[in-house]
């Protein structure tokens, strides 16, 4: 993959709340996932290469309710007028939204997934970019996730969650990269 090749960066439901860590199962992962996502916006904008914003709509009680200042983008990767957005109702941002048409309308071959959390709307919207026959990325730092308690109600920590569904993604629906290795591929 080159810039030539013109991917995509999908950043996916980055808003403010999810910094309410409580509703999403306490301890957060990655910190600095916001911050290597916008490092990448940043060079996205810079190359002048494609970039799609994705917000999710949650319902009551969610933080990410539309209306709720909860819904909007975090200052740091907040969107710049003539960049797309597409908002979504579910975890996949392929479902009901008009993300395909316009990868298809703009000859996108490539997309880059950053964004929250890991193993629900990130890993639904790379198994479905590679289903739908896009060579897909996930940016394991740029990506974070949540405790959660399982069905036996036994604790699993967040950094637990995202590396199983980093390894679940790898290779068959994603490759999986690290900020700094993903701009070294571009750049050389």
């Amino acid at each position: 993959m080159t810039l030539k090749d013109r991917p995509a960066l999908l950043l996916i439901d980055i808003q403010q709340g999810l910094e309410e860590t409580a509703y999403y199962g306490g301890h957060r992962n990655n910190i600095d996932a916001e911050i290597k996502a916008a490092h990448l916006l940043q060079f996205w904008r810079a190359n002048d290469l494609p970039i799609v914003h994705i917000k999710h709509n949650g319902t009551p009680p969610s933080p990410l309710t539309k209306g709720l200042p909860g819904n909007n983008f975090k200052k740091i990767v907040h969107p710049e007028m003539n960049e797309k957005v597409v908002e979504k109702d579910v975890n996949s941002a392929f479902i009901g939204t008009s993300l395909k048409e316009f990868l298809d309308k703009e000859q996108i071959l490539q997309v880059i997934l950053v964004g929250l959390t890991t193993d629900h709307c990130v890993s639904s919207t790379a198994r479905m970019a590679k289903n739908l026959g896009y060579d897909t990325y996930v940016i394991s730092d740029a990506t974070a996730t949540f405790d959660k308690i399982g069905p036996a109600n036994k604790k699993h920590t967040a950094e637990e969650i995202h590396e199983v569904t980093l390894a679940s993604l790898h290779q068959e629906f994603a490759t999986i990269l690290e900020t700094e290795t993903l701009l070294t591929k571009l750049t050389h």
